[in-house]
């Protein structure tokens, strides 16, 4: 039976992948910086046929309590087969307007999280003969987006960190699966920070009109579930990380025209 955690559990893309989960009789870790809204989903993976689900409610911005919170999902149900490192924060300020303590606050969410965590689950999945790490990367992580220059960095470092992870431990049973989103309908836009540290409270047009979330997961727990290094999630922005493969040039002028809402 598949053991699985997924952070960032409560709403969008890990709320719809852990209920894609439940409905294949998984055990499920959950967790999410909001214990109210975790346990809600929880309760819907329950009734769609978890195995068994275990909620750990934790704010990732603190890295004091990293550690305990592995071995909270890991001891859970005695291991762990597949971990999705979902959880993240968006912006939407200009560089002038975003301060260096948001700057920390969403590269310690969206890229430290993720990597404390991977680094302390490596010798346990190891021990153990491997294991698949899925981590939510973004389009924006593959090409500068307007009012993205945090959320931008901190989605570019995960590919450099998780690419090189891989390459390290790949032999040894390790398997890390790149989820790259464009626009899927989620409430990112909504907890995103804007001028002065505040919640955009915003669900932006180009959120509305997205990928729905249920699609979304399933294309990647197939994704995962293949081994696939890398699944591209969403409808026609996906277009632009291809054309910042080939045309370089043009993604930069195409960049600087678009709509960052």
């Amino acid at each position: 039976m598949e053991t699985v955690w997924i952070t960032g559990a409560s709403s969008g893309i890990g709320e719809a992948c852990a209920c894609l989960y439940a409905s294949q009789g998984a055990n499920l870790v959950l967790t999410s910086s909001s214990a109210e809204r975790l346990e809600a989903a929880a309760q819907r993976c329950r009734e769609l046929g978890a195995a068994g689900v275990a909620v750990l409610p934790y704010d990732l911005g603190d890295p004091a309590g990293i550690e305990a919170l592995v071995y909270g999902a890991w001891t859970a149900f005695g291991g762990l087969d597949t971990v999705y490192l979902n959880a993240g924060i968006s912006q939407r300020t200009t560089v002038e307007d975003t301060s260096m303590d948001m700057i920390r606050k969403i590269m310690e969410i969206n890229y430290f999280s993720s990597v404390s965590i991977a680094r302390a689950l490596l010798p346990l999945l190891l021990e153990r003969g491997g294991g698949h790490i899925a981590v939510t990367t973004s389009i924006a992580g593959r090409f500068g987006f307007p009012l993205r220059c945090a959320y931008s960095s901190s989605k570019f470092a995960l590919y450099g960190f998780f690419e090189t992870l891989q390459a390290e431990y790949y032999a040894r049973g390790i398997r890390v699966t790149l989820v790259c989103p464009g626009r899927v309908r989620t409430n990112i836009s909504r907890y995103a920070l804007d001028k002065g540290g505040v919640p955009h409270g915003v669900l932006d047009p180009g959120q509305a009109g997205g990928l729905p979330a249920e699609k979304a997961a399933a294309r990647i727990v197939r994704a995962v579930r293949r081994g696939r290094r890398e699944v591209l999630v969403g409808r026609g922005e996906l277009l632009m990380v291809f054309i910042k493969r080939f045309f370089p040039g043009l993604c930069a002028r195409l960049s600087r025209r678009l709509k960052p809402m």
